[in-house]
């Protein structure tokens, strides 16, 4: 897998994937685009959502919503990152088993997700779940 990012202006930046898709980054704390931080908390969510979901429906679960809320801290020094954070999902479906439910938030965290678990090499990553009914 290959990206590229270049820079734009100021602290702007057009980052490039591999399968041709962009996405633009601010440096500033993301006063024009999300920062690159910002994009690593989103890309956790939604490597560990494609996780939740996939592992509900495989279980014909009636899954109708996945919503992961991030929530971190980060060191008010430099390098600032992150030293914590936490997953909680929102998941919305019909007569939803929540032990199902628990089991395959848990797993994504800590067997599936590849940005988790990179992150948890370093970073205290804890998660949470509610169940609501559709």
């Amino acid at each position: 897998m290959q990206s590229r990012v270049k820079w734009v202006e100021g602290m702007t930046f057009l980052a490039q994937s591999n399968s041709g898709h962009s996405v633009v980054m601010d440096g500033n704390g993301g006063e024009k685009a999300p920062s690159p931080m910002e994009l690593v908390l989103m890309a956790a969510g939604g490597c560990s959502s494609v996780d939740v979901v996939d592992g509900l429906q495989s279980a014909d679960q009636r899954i109708t919503g996945c919503e992961a809320q991030i929530s971190s801290v980060r060191r008010e020094t430099a390098p600032r990152i992150f030293t914590s954070a936490n997953l909680h999902f929102v998941v919305t479906g019909h007569d939803l088993d929540e032990a199902l439910v628990a089991t395959t938030v848990a797993n994504s965290l800590e067997k599936y997700c590849s940005v988790c678990l990179m992150l948890g090499e370093g970073v205290e990553l804890t998660h949470s779940y509610e169940v609501i009914a559709a």
